[in-house]
């Protein structure tokens, strides 16, 4: 009994941790995307520009991402996120200067490669907490995510979106990034994702079905972010350019969007255990892809922020879904799996952000945003394939660790 008092505590302080790391990204993230009508302005850049930068972005994220695996691989995913953290801090701080073009795209580079070592290592130590605690808890550490997210957006609406609220809001971001991977570190799990039942498999590369699992859930996470970062990041621009909504106005549309993925994720732990996955999962497609479509098809501000809206209710719960999924299915090998998984985020990015950049131009934004309705719809056949995953227990089993 006193064993698990003093269990509990180191859980929770755990969790808090975590959960400081997803907002301190997602503030960092809503700042720069919702700063971006501002960083063409200052910049003289146009959307096709803007559209070169996160392509190269997305590029070195997933590179990130590749190096967050390696670095928990040999020290821990807590190295990963911290040093993570600390380069993305150090992104954020120098675009609120204004510096040469290039210097710019340099700067959103290496923040790209601190974007995939924290979203990867995030994931890795929030599928390691949940098990370690026993319950679902995936979705509530993504809502960290989106209430900082919102926070962000809501500051730069009050400020009308003007350069010196860019600035703020990442400088911002930095300080808050900086904090917490000083703040965290010796709080973190310092070892792997290890379930006691598997740890004979932990010293394998991999095992039987983890690459089905990486590919189901890989699917789903393409297909989140797909939605995502079209909204993401063209929201305030669509609004701004193709609708013409005041400077205060342009930001709430990923506000909405925002807004509707903390309620859903806030609600996830309890709605997705009492659904099941799969019926959970082909809900969150058909809700994402009537958001977009009505973007689509009523080109109208009221109705354009209520689509971001309800396309933020379906990635609410998909995201932590595929992730948790991904998980419990190869828990002697999480961190690699969550790794590989995450990957899928930046294909489903370069798609939603680059492609609908790339046709602005020549056929609009308004019909862009049909590229996620097709990319969710064609999901749907996926969501078979998660009734074969080896998924483990609802009640987890705490995980050992591999110290490093």
């Amino acid at each position: 009994m006193p064993h698990e008092e003093t269990a509990e505590p180191s859980a929770g302080r755990r969790a808090t941790w975590i959960g400081a790391g997803y907002a301190a990204q997602g503030f960092g993230y809503a700042a720069v995307v919702t700063a971006l009508p501002a960083f063409k302005d200052r910049q003289g850049i146009d959307d096709a520009y803007v559209s070169v930068i996160l392509l190269l972005v997305c590029v070195a994220a997933a590179g990130g991402s590749v190096l967050a695996d390696k670095v928990a691989a040999r020290w821990g995913s807590r190295f990963a996120l911290s040093g993570g953290l600390l380069t993305v801090a150090v992104g954020l701080g120098l675009t609120a200067f204004h510096t040469p073009t290039p210097i710019f795209t340099a700067i959103l580079i290496a923040y790209g490669v601190g974007l995939g070592a924290v979203d990867a290592s995030l994931s890795m130590q929030g599928v390691l907490v949940q098990a370690r605690i026993g319950r679902s808890v995936m979705s509530r550490l993504f809502a960290a995510y989106t209430a900082a997210a919102i926070l962000a957006a809501l500051l730069m609406s009050g400020f009308s979106a003007s350069g010196n609220a860019a600035a703020l809001a990442v400088g911002a971001a930095a300080v808050v990034a900086a904090v917490v991977a000083g703040g965290s570190f010796t709080s973190l799990e310092p070892g792997r994702t290890v379930m006691p039942e598997l740890a004979e498999l932990a010293g394998e590369k991999r095992h039987d079905g983890t690459r089905h699992i990486v590919w189901v859930c890989g699917a789903f996470i393409f297909t989140a972010f797909l939605a995502d970062s079209a909204v993401s990041t063209w929201s305030s621009v669509y609004l701004d350019d193709s609708l013409t909504a005041s400077a205060a106005v342009v930001p709430l549309g990923y506000a909405a969007y925002q807004a509707a993925v903390l309620v859903a994720r806030l609600a996830g732990d309890h709605i997705v255990p009492r659904l099941g996955r799969i019926p959970s999962a082909a809900a969150c497609l058909l809700i994402c892809a009537a958001g977009c479509g009505i973007v689509v098809a009523v080109p109208s501000i009221p109705v354009a922020i209520a689509g971001f809206g309800l396309t933020g209710i379906g990635v609410g719960v998909l995201v932590p879904l595929a992730f948790s999924s991904a998980g419990e299915a190869a828990p002697g090998h999480s961190d690699e799996v969550i790794a590989r998984v995450n990957l899928f985020n930046y294909g489903g990015a370069l798609v939603g952000a680059v492609l609908l950049g790339a046709l602005s131009d020549p056929i609009g934004l308004r019909l862009g945003f049909l590229i996620p309705v097709l990319g969710l719809l064609a999901t749907i056949p996926v969501v078979r394939s998660l009734r074969h995953l080896a998924t483990a227990p609802t009640t987890m089993t705490p995980p050992a660790t591999a110290p490093r």
